[in-house]
């Protein structure tokens, strides 16, 4: 059976469960900064968009895909900042265990509607520079890398052989 997340951090790095705790929000928090910033800029360039004159040429199916592609990138924002909230209102309540862990689950539906978000908006713009076959095609290609780097290789790496004396950061 694999040495558990906590055992492996006292043994590896002579952490207390209070030290780990410390080092996997300082983790997160940097991770959340990093993509916090595209998710904003992308939903800024999305809220103007409407108001471009050309935004009234778009099919009924385009506006369809901007409003699905907003409400991704608005969840994307809510649960990317979310973690914010879970550490100010838990503040000193000796709670962080609980904030490290929703804050993990925010981060990861945020990554993903970020995805869907960041899929949309290619379709939006390909589809509109160069027409419906090349936006399609330019959609398998982002799912598909999408796909293979946010998902297959960190996979990959997480179901790895114990042998393989994983970091485990």
């Amino acid at each position: 059976m694999p040495e558990n997340d906590d055992a492996w951090a006292r043994r590896a790095r002579g952490e207390t469960e209070l030290e780990r705790l410390d080092r996997n929000w300082g983790s997160l928090v940097q991770e959340l900064r990093v993509v916090q910033t595209g998710v904003q800029f992308l939903f800024g360039a999305l809220l103007i968009l409407p108001f471009q004159a050309s935004f009234g040429t778009l099919s009924p199916g385009m506006r369809a895909l901007y409003l699905a592609t907003f409400a991704a990138v608005l969840g994307a924002t809510v649960f990317l900042i979310a973690p914010v909230s879970w550490h100010r209102i838990l503040f000193r309540r000796h709670r962080l265990g609980n904030v490290v862990a929703a804050a993990h689950r925010c981060a990861m539906a945020g990554v993903a509607l970020l995805g869907l978000a960041l899929i949309g908006a290619v379709i939006l713009v390909v589809d509109y520079v160069t027409g419906t076959l090349a936006a399609l095609i330019s959609a398998v290609l982002t799912v598909a890398l999408f796909v293979a780097t946010w998902l297959v290789a960190p996979w990959r790496w997480r179901s790895a052989s114990e042998d393989a004396a994983p970091d485990r950061s």
